[in-house]
């Protein structure tokens, strides 16, 4: 992107933080300082976090973050936009960085998977005997994945162990190819798989977010786009060709825009085109369109009649 006028940044740093409440007290007052936002979280094993802010006060917080000699070594991944990507700044202390809910944690900097660079990832996901292994969350898959990847039936990262443990005879004598957003999940996933007796396990360095970054691969072997957890939502990897692999809830048709089903108690994030989201009311189902505290009613100032009359139209047509 030429010409643009802010930086988001994507990082993390496994590294011992001793008094994690303090440090993100303090880590906030300087980011607000620099006018960023986004969303950080520490703990005792390290820091992780996305922020944006013009280019100038991405590069001071860099500066500012590097000149600590615990963070002076990381790797910050850079996208350009065209203003922030979150509304406010959070800084947080948290037991971990990342949460696997395992019953005992894994020190990265102790055990981890092989580092592939993306061009050797590339090659190796392309081998035979080798299950590319995706450690998102479904509705992050459904947006976009490497091509002939395995997509795991969870809902939340924690999920995870418990799935691979359900489906380890698709992964018992291959060799593992494990991949996320820019890197940190594989981190403690890549050792838990080796410590749980999976012998030939690599990662994806430095996620998604480098292999689409790199200028030799140009993202090629993704499908579809990359899921943010920020306000762009979805971001472009393979520069070489755009294949959409995701599908519309109501319609099945291909489709990369993603809203939040209007049930404040579903929530859930489903594939919509904006004709469909009004159509079904930004619901996932006709229980929550039915639900008494609707968002998407009381945003429209739908009145009780009116709501019904839609249901009664859907009804007449098809239950989705």
């Amino acid at each position: 992107m030429q010409n643009h006028t802010h930086n988001v940044l994507l990082y993390y740093k496994y590294v011992e933080v001793e008094d994690p409440e303090t440090f993100a007290d303090e880590h906030l007052a300087a980011c607000k300082e620099l006018e960023l936002k986004g969303r950080i979280l520490v703990s005792n094993e390290g820091i992780n976090g996305t922020c944006s802010g013009t280019i100038e006060q991405t590069e001071a917080y860099m500066e500012m973050l590097k000149s600590d000699s615990r963070f002076s070594d990381t790797v910050f991944k850079i996208d350009a936009t065209e203003g922030h990507a979150f509304k406010k700044m959070h800084v947080r202390a948290k037991k971990e960085i990342v949460h696997l809910g395992l019953g005992e944690d894994i020190n990265p900097n102790e055990l981890t998977g092989t580092y592939l660079e993306p061009v050797e990832f590339y090659k190796q996901m392309q081998e035979q005997d080798t299950v590319v292994l995706d450690a998102r969350n479904d509705y992050e898959y459904d947006l976009g994945h490497f091509r002939n990847s395995v997509r795991p039936d969870i809902e939340n990262f924690r999920d995870l162990p418990e799935w691979i443990r359900e489906n380890k005879e698709q992964f018992e004598g291959k060799k593992i190819l494990t991949y996320c957003t820019g890197g940190i999940r594989c981190e403690k996933f890549s050792g838990w798989l080796k410590k749980e007796g999976f012998e030939d396990v690599s990662q994806l360095h430095g996620g998604i977010v480098a292999y689409g970054k790199d200028p030799e691969v140009k993202g090629d072997l993704w499908d579809g786009q990359l899921y943010v957890f920020d306000e762009r939502i979805a971001v472009p990897v393979n520069h070489l060709e755009h294949i959409v692999v995701g599908k519309d809830h109501f319609t099945g048709e291909p489709c990369e825009r993603y809203v939040n089903c209007a049930n404040p108690e579903c929530n859930a994030k489903i594939l919509a085109s904006e004709e469909n989201e009004h159509k079904y009311m930004r619901s996932c189902s006709a229980g929550c369109r039915e639900h008494p505290r609707n968002r998407y009613a009381f945003e429209h100032g739908l009145t009780g009649e009116q709501v019904q009359e839609r249901l009664d139209v859907l009804k007449e047509t098809t239950e989705v």
